[in-house]
Formats: C-alpha cells, sequence, structure tokens
C-alpha cells in the first residue's frame, strides 16, 4: 500500500487483508490472500479529503465467493472520497472525546462538545469476531466471522435519513468521514486514526435542537422506557409510529431491531402523561446481502432471521424477517386493527416516490453511485410497492397469538363476547376518581387464536361479560395484588375455553364453573424484571 498526496487530497488505494485461514477444507483451497503491510500519510491536513476504500481485505478469489459469497465485496474495495474529520471545527467550539465503546461488532468513539451534547464515531468497518472467545478469534473461525463483514454494505446507513424523513420515521443522521491521525484524539489516537467512520448525533437527553429526533427534551434507552410501562399507564408508546418505523424497517431490508437497537423520544400526552415515539438506531444490518453463496444460501435457511435484499420481500419470510423484534412487537402493537396496518402501510408506499428515492441516493459518495444507485433504486421501488401485502402480512403473524400487559397500577379488564367468534378487550385504569379507558380492540377468529390478559401489580379486576366463543382460548393471568375475577351474565354450563390461572394471593373469584389454574410465573413473565427479561433488556 502507497500513498500519494496532490493539493488538499490522498489517494488510497486498496491494501491490507484479514489474511487466514478458513474454515474446513473446503475454504482451504480458497484462503484470503496473504496480509500486506499497511503505511498511512505521516500527516493528513485537517478539512481536506482523502480517497480510500472502507475493506479491500475483503476481496476473494472466484471459487471463495462461490461458496461464501460475493456480498458487498466490489463496494468494501471501492475507493472513495471521504472529507478529513476535525474535531476542532466539526460542531461549534469542537469536540473532546470521552468514551470508547461499541458492540461485538461496531467499534464506537463518544464525542461531547462544549454544551454537553454527544455525538458519535461508529467505525464503517466491523469485527465480529470480538462475539467469540478469545482462544477462536485469530483462527478460522474468526477469520471466517470477519470476511463476512461483507455482508453489510458498508454505506447503507448514509442514504436512510432522507429515506426516513420523507417516511415520516425518526432517524439518526450519520455522516461519513475519514478520521486522521489526529493528535486532538489524544488517548484514542492509536486505536481510531486512519479509518472511515459514520459521524452523528448520539440520540439521547436533552434533542430539543434536533429534528429528526421530534425536537424532544428527553430522549431514553428501551431499559427506561420499558421500566416505565410496566410502571404506569401514564406511559405509553405511539403505536402506530412504532408500526410505521417497523414497516420501514422492513422495505429497507433491516433484520436486526431487537430492543437495544432503538431509543425513545418522549413528549407530554394530553392526560397528563408521558408518550414515546421510537427513534431507531444502527443501521448496519440495512440492505443486508447473505445468500449469494452455496453455503451461506444453506445457512440463510437455518437462520431465517438472516434475510437479503432482494427485488421482492418474499410473504414467507416475513415472519423470519421479524424475529429480532417479535416480543417488542407483540407488546407494542397488540391494540392495532387491521385497518390501522392498512392505512400505515398506504401511506408509507406514497410518501416513498420514486424522486425521494433518487434524491436519496445521490447523496452516496459519486463513486458508490455509479456502482450500486441503478440497482437500488430497482429494489426500493419494487419493494415499497409490496408494503400493504407485507403489512398484512404481519398483522395476520401478530393476530394469531395476543397477549395484553396491564402494569403495575390497578387496571379493568373487561371481556365481552359481542357476537359470534368476536371476542372485545377493553382495558380501564383505575383511580379514586373514576375509570379511565385506557385500550380497545376487537379480536376475531380464526385471525386470533389465543389471548393472554397479565394483571401484573396492583389491585386489578378482570370481567367477563357473556360466554366467549370457543374458538378463542383466553387466560386470564392474575399477577400480584389482591384482584377480582368475576364472570357476569354466562350460561349454567360455559361453552368457552377461558381458564383463570390464580397465584393464591388473596384475590376474590365469582367465576362459577370457569376452570381455575394455579399460576406461578416463569422468569421472564409480566412482572417487572420479568418484562425486561423478555425484551432482554434485564
Amino acid at each position: 500500500m502507497f500513498s500519494v498526496r496532490f493539493s488538499s487530497r490522498v489517494f488510497l488505494p486498496a491494501g491490507a487483508s484479514t489474511g487466514g485461514l478458513v474454515a474446513g477444507l473446503l475454504l482451504m483451497s480458497c484462503s484470503a490472500p496473504a496480509q500486506r503491510a499497511a503505511s498511512v500519510p505521516a500527516a493528513i491536513s485537517p478539512d481536506s479529503t482523502v480517497r480510500v476504500a472502507a475493506g479491500p481485505q475483503y476481496e476473494r478469489s472466484a471459487l471463495y465467493r462461490f461458496f461464501w459469497g460475493t456480498h458487498y465485496r466490489a463496494l468494501w474495495a471501492l475507493p472513495v472520497t471521504a472529507p478529513v474529520f476535525n474535531l476542532r471545527t466539526a460542531v461549534p467550539g469542537g469536540l473532546v472525546p470521552i468514551r470508547e465503546g461499541g458492540s461485538f461488532q461496531t467499534k464506537n468513539l463518544r464525542l461531547v462538545d462544549r454544551n454537553g451534547t454527544q455525538y458519535v464515531l461508529r467505525s464503517v468497518d466491523k469485527d465480529a469476531t470480538k462475539a467469540l472467545p478469545e482462544s477462536l478469534q485469530s483462527g478460522p473461525i474468526g477469520s471466517l466471522m470477519k470476511d463476512q463483514t461483507s455482508v453489510i454494505h458498508p454505506y447503507g446507513a448514509y442514504i436512510v435519513p432522507p429515506l426516513a424523513r420523507a417516511a415520516g420515521v425518526y432517524s439518526t443522521n450519520p455522516r461519513l468521514v475519514y478520521v486522521a491521525d489526529d493528535p486532538a484524539l489524544g488517548e484514542f489516537r492509536a486505536g481510531f486514526a486512519n479509518a472511515l467512520y459514520l459521524f452523528e448525533e448520539r440520540p439521547e437527553g436533552d434533542q430539543r435542537a434536533v429534528s429528526s429526533f421530534g425536537y424532544s427534551t428527553l430522549v431514553e434507552s428501551s431499559r427506561k422506557v420499558f421500566t416505565n410501562l410496566v410502571a404506569s399507564s401514564r406511559f405509553q408508546v405511539d403505536a402506530r409510529q412504532y408500526l410505521r418505523s417497523r414497516l420501514f424497517d422492513m422495505w429497507l431490508g433491516d433484520w436486526s431491531r431487537r430492543e437495544d437497537q432503538w431509543r425513545w423520544a418522549s413528549f407530554p400526552s394530553a392526560d397528563g402523561g408521558t408518550v414515546y415515539r421510537a427513534i431507531p438506531r444502527d443501521r448496519d444490518h440495512a440492505f443486508f446481502k447473505f445468500d449469494d453463496g452455496l453455503l451461506t444460501h444453506i445457512i440463510g435457511w437455518v437462520k431465517s432471521n438472516y434475510q437479503s435484499f432482494h427485488e421482492t420481500i418474499r410473504l414467507s419470510d416475513v415472519e423470519g424477517l421479524n424475529k429480532a423484534a417479535r416480543p417488542m412487537d407483540k407488546s407494542l402493537l397488540a391494540y392495532l386493527t387491521q385497518d390501522d396496518f392498512r392505512q400505515i402501510a398506504d401511506s408509507l408506499r406514497g410518501a416513498l416516490s420514486d424522486p425521494v428515492i433518487t434524491q436519496a441516493l445521490a447523496v452516496w459518495p459519486r463513486e458508490v453511485q455509479q456502482l450500486a444507485a441503478s440497482e437500488f433504486r430497482q429494489k426500493l421501488r419494487r419493494r415499497r410497492d409490496q408494503l400493504p401485502a407485507v403489512a398484512a402480512k404481519f398483522y395476520a403473524l401478530l393476530a394469531q397469538d395476543v397477549e395484553l400487559p396491564g402494569t403495575d397500577e390497578a387496571e379493568r379488564f373487561v371481556i365481552e363476547a359481542v357476537g359470534p367468534r368476536q371476542v372485545r378487550v377493553q382495558v380501564f385504569r383505575l383511580t379514586p376518581q373514576g375509570a379511565t379507558l385506557i385500550h380497545e380492540r376487537l379480536f376475531s377468529s380464526p385471525q386470533t387464536r389465543s389471548l393472554k390478559l397479565f394483571g401484573l401489580g396492583g389491585n386489578d379486576a378482570f370481567e367477563v361479560r357473556g360466554d366467549p366463543d370457543p374458538h378463542i382460548k383466553i387466560g386470564v393471568y392474575d399477577g400480584a395484588g389482591q384482584d377480582l375475577l368475576e364472570i357476569t351474565a354466562a350460561p349454567p354450563k360455559p361453552r368457552n375455553r377461558l381458564t383463570v390461572y390464580d397465584s393464591g394471593d388473596g384475590n376474590t373469584l365469582r367465576l362459577g364453573k370457569t376452570d381455575v389454574e394455579k399460576y406461578e410465573p416463569r422468569a421472564d413473565e409480566f412482572d417487572a424484571a420479568g418484562w425486561l427479561l423478555r425484551h432482554r433488556l434485564y
């Protein structure tokens, strides 16, 4: 590797590779190229530009690509023009690095400005080997895992903000920068110098100046928000806005949407409580390309969540595409109707017009546009037109088995038979001033086959009116507190499939011939710690 400096630009052609063996006898015949020593410029002036490839080490032979995939290797090896990041001028007053962080894949450096606002540099290149035991990181398995970074589009996150703005979805605002060997990095200089990063605001705390976070005065973590949701019904998530974000995820092919991939903008609600709106973050797995090798294609059959970004979203794959986010989806979308899903999908399809897609792709570096814009324009258009069908499938999956948790305050749950194969559930907040309706939804068979209602804490009341259709299995779980459970206006021998699960802590039961079973909550059941545990936040 060599460097040639001219004017205020530096050319950095392809260089060092990961090297090493790959797993198994097969990989021995298609091993990576030998590692070469890399050199970097002795100095790069701030506010200049460089031309550099994000990951030339992912280039592989044709035989290797046949088995382990072509992925985005061409884009990783493509030199692009990027501005040199200047900590002193990036924002007014400059930035000071304060903490190294990141996940098992991405290397992060947290920065703070003179007002205390935090930003982050996120490495474009990834290293999944950190998730392995240390003894495996430098061996064939580690080499293979590192190579599979090439399934990620190195510049995918870069085009998401303009698409998100058009879609009405919150987003971070990453921009591509090159961090040189800058003394201003201080103690982090050795670990972060001479690489490409995405620079963006950190979605936390007071963000009243950031439009893409809704100008919220308080952005909070999923752990904090989910703790509040189980504590009181005065904390609510804007479910329609969350659904819009989730359909946007599917359009991008972003399957890695577990709880920690979100932050939440808080706003005061009309009843004096707090409403949260979702901020998706970390778009590393948007536009994922995995199944274009023989062995990776086979792995994709087993790992159904490893969904590749094709022209079409296969409806049979919608469940796998959303596997990582399923616990959140079941909790936060439980009261939305089929019409809600249809309306939001139609609105999203209309917002993501052809000109919006074209303008977003123009944000890419010129070199990336020339190589990939035509392909992505076609894929994004085709996937957009599928959104109503995808939303219908998504609704059908979530509607099958529904869980309706209360909070640790007092609520009243009313389960009412309203017609053949139909059950209505209403949830009221109980206060000394009276009862306030907070949730309501009509469930129908065969869309819904089971309902589970969880009282959690507080002195709750459950009332069953009429004889719910036996096609829907209903379970009532009392939780903590001294609860009242009663059935009114039921026939002498109910036909329904209603079961009350009683924890035996002083409840009042007026149930007639209804089945009652002992309730011993599982570790991930709906109580304060269990709520976080089921959402992988405890």
